[in-house]
């Protein structure tokens, strides 16, 4: 223990003597630490543990699969959970179904989103609350109303209570009925997406939500399939509409969309970063093993004195070990201020609300362990090659004067290519990523998304409950707002807010075969007034009239793209389709007479983005909003100011019509769903973070290189002096130092260009589609020819002002 400490204390005097290097080692390797801790503790939070549940392997999701391959959730009613509650395979189900409800009895009504559970739901997920108790079957007994409690979530009671500790057993009064509050959830507890508050719901009055649902010890995945299949056949058979024609159970982990969301991202990420680290390490390793060279003349004294290679060795682990636990302190240090960037950038609607992502425990251990294997990784070589220094040759000589092995110049060498191929990785990489981007901000809209917000209008229950009560009071809004004096034009839409636009449906062609079940397009709800305020023009036919929507007339239109797939000789105007499913559902949906008899079409619609900013455009119906009526809607409002500065006026206005009507909690603008996008909220995660490792390794392989060729010119002072008292000219010297890095940086590029192209189909499954385009592949090499002679150029001019008599004298 004693040598131990011994070696310690030698070790930081030896760091302490020599600020220069160990510094720049340090800031090396905290540098790819802080980077690697920072990306793991998003793969800790956002892929090992996105839920706080209890048992979170055995908790699953009941989907379904149809012959394309599209994944969905099945929903359930009351009579259809009674049953699931018998399938042995399960041991608690988690019910949810979101309604946008409102506070009352303040000022101003405050829009929140309930979500409504049965009374197994919070026993089967197995979280305790922070506050009170959590909801439970007491609170919705089968078969009687559910009492008048509310649970709130955690943020939710941050923002209207101010985080009150007293709050349980105070009232709180939704859509104008009281309820007594009887607990706060966990801050990150993310059961619900945005979920405001948590209600009570008896089984039998559920019309339909989403199931999660805790499998028994020991059964799997496909066992749980094959119990299930008979009972959604059965079900599927009840209610075709809320099926496809064929379809497979396919039941999946509750983890399983968070992985494949973000999981090829996020490994990407740390890929990236563990390349980063390793030229980190290697940065070091050149910096021991030529700062090591200088010490040969010490360890040979050690060694003559006594003491062991393993001794020696040890030594040397030591002060690595210390370089790595000090790099570690700092790059956790620096990971506090990567993760806060990283996790603002995340693509928010990819992975559960609420997340905890924060340096937590078992990220500390894997930095911990991260210390001890980078002190290995970098400080093993240089141990090993001064562990048996030649001690006769090195005593004999000059201490001013350190000698080179080749052994010595092939590792430096080795290192330095390993450094520029990985950078160059990296930069190709970046650039790829940067050029998808690119691109995909600059997609053709269709529309233009500019001072355009879409605000959501959710109706309550038992309010508005004929099609012709709803359609007026739909129309009457959007009308109130209309007139306000910074509004361009206001529409009404319902599903219909691009770039993620309409819901897939069947239909048929009058006069041609009855359709497959590939045979779908994108429905749109939305008023004449929607393609003035998008700014979407009409190539082809006419608009509906204001009467013709107020009564719901069979008339549509088709987009571009329909029109292209369907009638490519260009005669859709004229003909009719039909939609089977565009019919009623009270009360929560209600269609006009006739809605899904024949339509004919009266115009066709250039292609505005409805499947996202990667994907191609679907083809497009647009009806009426007037046939078919939901228990929300939203109103597209175009305005000639920044939006955010007229929503408390829309806001009034809408309160105007309906003091009780709430608007949805967030009204986002379409610039901003634009950047929700999944592909555009990747694209600037990966491209803006690869570029900045990108920079930092370029930044790293630069010092790496300089150092070696540093050490070179040290190593070659005394040829340099006598090629210098011969006669060599400045050419000739400049040459020569040049040419001992020109081989690794050769070696280097040839390296990363062979990675970049033989890993371009990963990266093309993990960032999209890349394309190492060969300008962009050498305007990557040229950079880094272009470094590697400035890392050079410093060394070089030292090598000039070598005096040869200075040389000589040494020789």
């Amino acid at each position: 223990m004693l040598t131990v400490l011994q070696d310690f204390r030698y070790s930081l005097r030896q760091l302490v003597k020599n600020p220069k290097f160990a510094l720049t080692a340090i800031i090396s390797l905290a540098l790819g630490i802080g980077a690697t801790v920072s990306v793991f503790s998003v793969i800790n939070g956002v892929l090992m543990h996105p839920f706080p549940y209890a048992d979170v392997d055995r908790l699953t999701n009941l989907s379904i699969t149809d012959p394309r391959g599209n994944i969905s959730d099945v929903w359930f009613s009351g009579s259809q959970l009674r049953e699931l509650r018998k399938v042995h395979t399960f041991t608690g189900l988690a019910t949810w179904s979101a309604r946008a409800l409102v506070v009352t009895g303040r000022d101003f009504p405050e829009g929140v989103i309930a979500f409504f559970g049965i009374g197994e739901t919070f026993p089967t997920l197995g979280v305790p609350p922070l506050l009170g108790r959590n909801l439970g079957p007491s609170d919705s007994p089968d078969g009687v109303e559910p009492q008048p409690v509310v649970m709130l979530h955690y943020r939710f009671w941050q923002r209207h209570f101010n985080g009150d500790p007293t709050i349980v057993g105070k009232m709180l009064e939704i859509d104008h009925k009281q309820y007594t509050i009887i607990g706060v959830t966990r801050p990150n507890f993310t059961w619900g997406w945005g979920a405001d508050v948590y209600l009570p719901q008896e089984i039998g009055d559920a019309r339909g939500g989403g199931v999660v649902a805790k499998l028994r010890p020991g059964i799997s995945l496909d066992a749980a399939d094959a119990q299930l299949e008979p009972l959604l056949n059965q079900f599927s058979k009840e209610q075709q509409r809320e099926y496809p024609a064929k379809f497979r159970v396919d039941i999946r982990t509750l983890t399983d969309e968070t992985t494949r969301n973000m999981g090829s991202t996020l490994y990407l990420l740390f890929a990236a970063v563990g390349m980063l680290l390793a030229i980190g390490c290697s940065n070091v390793s050149i910096l021991l093993l030529a700062r090591g060279a200088a010490r040969q003349h010490e360890f040979a004294v050690r060694s003559a004195v006594g003491a062991s290679s393993l001794r020696i060795v040890r030594q040397l682990l030591t002060e690595s070990l210390l370089l790595a636990l000090t790099g570690t302190a700092l790059g956790i240090f620096l990971a506090h201020w990567l993760l806060a960037l990283i996790v603002a950038w995340l693509p928010s609607h990819l992975f559960p609300p609420d997340v905890a992502i924060r340096i937590s425990t078992p990220v500390l251990v894997f930095s911990g362990a991260l210390a001890l294997l980078t002190s290995v990784f970098f400080g093993l070589a240089p141990a090993l090659q001064m562990a048996r220094p030649e001690i006769i040759q090195v005593m004999q000589s000059s201490t001013s004067r350190t000698a080179g092995s080749v052994h010595g110049r092939r590792l430096h060498g080795t290192l330095v290519a390993t450094q520029i191929a990985l950078t160059m990785l990296l930069l190709t990489t970046a650039g790829a990523a940067i050029d998808r981007f690119v691109h995909i901000m600059r997609v053709p809209l269709g529309y233009n998304p500019r001072n355009v917000v879409a605000v959501g209008i959710p109706l309550h229950d038992n309010t508005y409950t004929t099609w012709q009560a709803r359609a007026s009071y739909f129309e009457q809004l959007r009308a109130s707002i209309a007139v306000l004096p910074d509004v361009v034009s206001a529409s009404i839409e319902t599903g219909a807010t691009p770039p993620n636009s309409g819901w897939d449906q069947r239909f048929e062609l009058l006069g041609k075969p009855s359709p497959s079940e590939a045979q779908t397009a994108r429905i749109n709800l939305v008023d004449p007034d929607y393609f003035r305020t998008l700014q979407t023009p009409l190539i082809e036919g006419r608009l509906w009239t204001t009467a013709e929507v107020a009564r719901a007339a069979s008339l549509v239109l088709v987009n571009q793209s329909f029109a292209k797939d369907y009638y490519p000789n260009g005669d859709v105007v004229g003909h009719s389709l039909k939609l089977p499913l565009l019919i009623s559902r009270p009360p929560n949906v209600l269609a006009a007479p006739g809605s899904n008899d024949w339509m004919q079409v009266i115009g066709v619609i250039a292609d505005l983005r409805n499947n996202g900013l990667a994907r191609p455009v679907r083809p497009a119906v647009f009806v009426p909003f007037s046939t078919q009526l939901w228990m929300s809607g939203q109103i597209l409002v175009r305005s000639r100011v920044p939006p955010e500065s007229i929503l408390n006026s829309i806001r009034r206005q809408i309160a105007a019509v309906n003091p009780d009507q709430q608007t949805f909690s967030t009204i986002a603008d379409l610039e901003t769903l634009i950047k929700d996008e999944p592909e555009w909220a990747r694209g600037r995660l990966i491209s803006a973070l690869f570029a900045g490792f990108s920079i930092l390794a370029l930044v790293l392989s630069a010092v790496g290189l300089y150092s070696v060729v540093s050490y070179s010119v040290v190593q070659r002072t005394n040829e340099v002096g006598i090629r210098i008292a011969l006669g060599a000219g400045r050419s000739h010297v400049l040459k020569t130092v040049m040419a001992s890095a020109s081989v690794s940086v050769g070696l280097g590029i040839a390296a990363g260009l062979v990675l970049s192209l033989s890993l371009n189909r990963i990266m093309s499954a993990w960032v999209g589609h890349t394309d190492h385009h060969p300008l962009m592949v050498l305007s990557v090499s040229i950079l880094l020819v272009f470094v590697a002679v400035m890392a050079c150029l410093a060394p070089a001019r030292r090598a000039l002002a070598v005096d040869p008599m200075t040389a000589l004298r040494c020789e």
